[in-house]
């Protein structure tokens, strides 16, 4: 008779137990799956939809031929090095940046991404460089007022139109962070986390700097040597 006063209280932690599975079921379900009115850029399965990068410059100065050479021999090359388990889009670090085959013109982006110890990256956006993401605290490269300033900036910007960050808001390396970028004719607008990191900068033509910043381009996950991990890569394009 004395074990069946802890029965109520075992049938209540298999309750919770059951109901804590079932949480990370759906949200593992969830992953990948575009809200309403997204498209979803990563599948959860492979890099369908995804290629090397031909940068914009590359456009211009090679012949379409050229262009298929290079893709063809690159793809078969790098792309190994961007592989999925369990939903997440995971780099190794030892190929090159990933770049969508559709090129976009105006749009909003979400994006989940995750970096280790001293990593860095960046998202290229219509083919010019880059929403930064890194580890501002411990990367080698960031110094004076760039130290611990933070992801999400318009990194290639002069520093009074975006280069960095109006605020910190990194999750801690390691934790999952996100993205949603709003891009409409010239003007970038980035949230980190859902902080408002840059107010409607300028998108600059990199490659022709003389030159507006084109009208479409491909988005790149940009490879500067460190592990990346993204999933919940969701675009919606934006009309007149």
């Amino acid at each position: 008779m004395k074990t069946l006063r802890f029965l109520p209280a075992m049938l209540a932690g298999l309750t919770l137990t059951v109901l804590a599975a079932g949480a990370d079921d759906k949200k593992e379900a969830q992953l990948n799956t575009p809200p309403e009115g997204f498209t979803a850029l990563f599948n959860g399965k492979d890099v369908t939809g995804w290629q090397s990068v031909i940068t914009m410059k590359e456009r211009k100065t090679l012949t379409p031929q050229q262009i298929k050479e290079k893709l063809d021999a690159d793809n078969a090359k790098k792309l190994k090095h961007w592989t999925v388990a369990d939903g997440v889009l995971h780099y190794d670090g030892k190929g090159d940046s990933l770049q969508t085959v559709k090129d976009y013109g105006d749009f909003e982006l979400l994006c989940d991404w995750k970096i280790a110890l001293n990593g860095d990256s960046g998202i290229y956006l219509r083919g010019q460089p880059q929403v930064q993401i890194w580890d501002s605290d411990n990367t080698p490269g960031a110094s004076g007022k760039d130290k611990s300033s933070g992801s999400g900036g318009l990194w290639n910007n002069p520093e009074d139109k975006g280069k960095r960050p109006l605020k910190y808001a990194d999750k801690p390396v390691g934790e999952w962070n996100h993205f949603r970028i709003i891009v409409k004719d010239d003007k970038a607008t980035v949230y980190l986390n859902d902080a408002l990191v840059v107010d409607k900068q300028p998108l600059l033509n990199y490659w022709f700097r003389a030159q507006p910043v084109p009208k479409t381009g491909p988005i790149e996950l940009q490879h500067h040597g460190d592990p990346l991990w993204f999933r919940n890569i969701y675009i919606k394009e934006l009309k007149d």
